[in-house]
């Protein structure tokens, strides 16, 4: 029970107070009367105590027993301990236990017509809640706007979406604002001015699943009362956001990833509108080639069909797809730039312009993802010749594996670098010793690789995606 003292301030209810200075007075006087006990007998450790079962009792110690009086009755023996109970003590527990009674009551009555005071102001008080809640949900997002420098969208009746240097606020407050490349989009309804349709396209990584994601954010801020992270914005009002991004599976279900994604895009194309914003990433990929890519076109045309349809963002690594933005109206392209480092290697730009991309630089970023190099190797052997085949071949290629693949998992080279790692107890090693060996490796491997390849591995910049996967992936989808 927690009434019984402490529940109300002093002073807030004279008759808790009452019940309280009662009880008070009364464990004074237990400690008054333990006092007279020991001077009455002589025993110098007689203590009084509270046992759950026994109530208050005298605690004495059995060297001590010869001086108990007669007429103490007997409570409970233990191994160094006995207990009595006097008729003194019986009657000054009885005191404190209807003290305490009474405090409990009083605080219990108190606490329960407070309860009905404030039933009775339910209304008005939730009210004021609501007031209160919705006062700080403003302030909070209105220092968010003032500290990253967001700005105050306009709200349109019209059908379409304009956005200038939009930002994704979650990935930039991770990157910081230096870090973070700002995009523009315009999508209009009907066509007019802006396409209906994007199609945007690019390497994994480049950032259109984050191009994708920023537009909704945007539109879900606005018309939420708050600023947006863009140098500008004009949002016609959105009635639904249908999003494909993202692959899953739902196993309980018996529903495999391909089949999730139908299912999600079917519900878009049923339920969306002019007023709608659609966001596709990757449809068709669950499945063949040529299944694919025919799903994602039917979609695609779906969407831009009649005099208006919802703005829509389609992101494909399906090259062919580009062709619609020459043959069905609304439909424009865009992709997300990328550039070859010099090296073989792959940097992302982050930036989305206008047209289609001319390729999707797969084995660059397979190489950023740390695959060996024969498997790169043999990959970009096969892609040459699927190239110089042209799309209408898709079967799998019967070239010769260069020497280096035959056999596909080769004997080691013997070396003192896999000699060393070989011996390492990872296991007994501590985050400064792993450390330690880490640098110890690196330089041993520079000095088998030869100068060249050192060199290489100093002019990498340090912020290359491989080193912090998670955080790129999040940047570029």
């Amino acid at each position: 029970d927690e009434f019984g003292g402490g529940v109300l301030r002093p002073g807030a209810d004279p008759a808790v107070d009452a019940a309280a200075a009662r009880r008070r007075d009364a464990l004074e006087r237990l400690v008054e009367l333990e006092r007279a006990l020991a001077d009455e007998t002589g025993i110098a450790g007689l203590k009084l105590g509270y046992h759950r079962t026994w109530g208050y009792v005298i605690e004495v110690t059995r060297g001590q027993l010869g001086a108990v009086p007669e007429e103490w009755e007997r409570m409970q023996s233990l191994r160094g301990l006995e207990r009595f109970s006097e008729p003194r003590l019986r009657a000054l527990a009885g005191d404190i236990e209807q003290a305490e009674d009474e405090l409990r009551e009083a605080e219990r009555a108190r606490v329960a017509a407070l309860a009905a005071a404030l039933a009775a102001e339910a209304a008005r008080i939730r009210a004021c809640a609501g007031a209160l809640a919705r006062l700080d949900a403003a302030a909070g997002l209105a220092d968010l706007a003032a500290e990253r420098d967001w700005t105050r969208p306009r709200l349109t009746a019209e059908p379409s979406l304009e956005i200038s240097a939009g930002r994704h606020p979650i990935v930039e407050a991770a990157l910081g604002p230096a870090g973070f490349v700002p995009n523009d989009l315009a999508l209009a309804a009907d066509g007019r001015g802006a396409p209906q349709l994007l199609l945007l396209t690019g390497p994994n990584m480049s950032g259109k699943s984050t191009y994708l994601r920023q537009t909704a954010l945007i539109v879900i801020l606005a018309q939420a009362g708050c600023f947006v992270p863009a140098a500008d914005a004009r949002i016609g009002v959105v009635d639904h956001i249908f999003a494909r991004v993202g692959a899953q599976d739902d196993l309980a279900a018996g529903r495999s990833t391909f089949l999730v994604e139908m299912l999600e895009t079917a519900r878009l194309l049923h339920g969306a509108g002019e007023r709608s914003l659609v966001l596709l990433d990757e449809i068709g990929r669950g499945t063949s080639t040529w299944d694919g890519l025919a799903i994602a076109q039917a979609v695609a045309e779906r969407l831009a069909s009649g005099r208006s349809g919802p703005r829509t963002l389609f992101a494909t690594h399906f090259q062919e797809l580009t062709a619609l933005a020459g043959s069905v109206e609304r439909v424009a392209n865009a992709a997300v730039a990328a550039e070859e480092d010099g090296r073989g290697g792959l940097r992302f730009l982050h930036q989305v312009r206008p047209g289609a991309a001319d390729r999707s630089w797969g084995v660059q970023v397979a190489a950023m993802a740390g695959l060996p190099r024969p498997v790169l190797e043999r990959a970009a052997q096969l892609l040459a010749a699927l190239e110089a085949e042209g799309a209408d071949s898709p079967a799998l290629l019967e070239l010769p594996p260069p020497p280096i693949m035959s056999p596909l998992i080769s004997e080691p080279a013997a070396s003192a670098l896999a000699a060393e790692l070989a011996a390492l107890d990872v296991d007994g090693l501590t985050p400064l010793e792993a450390i330690s060996a880490l640098y110890a490796l690196r330089e041993q491997a520079r000095l088998e690789l030869g100068p060249s390849a050192a060199q290489s591995a100093q002019a990498v910049p340090p912020a290359q995606p491989v080193q912090s996967p998670t955080l790129w992936a999040a940047a570029g989808g």
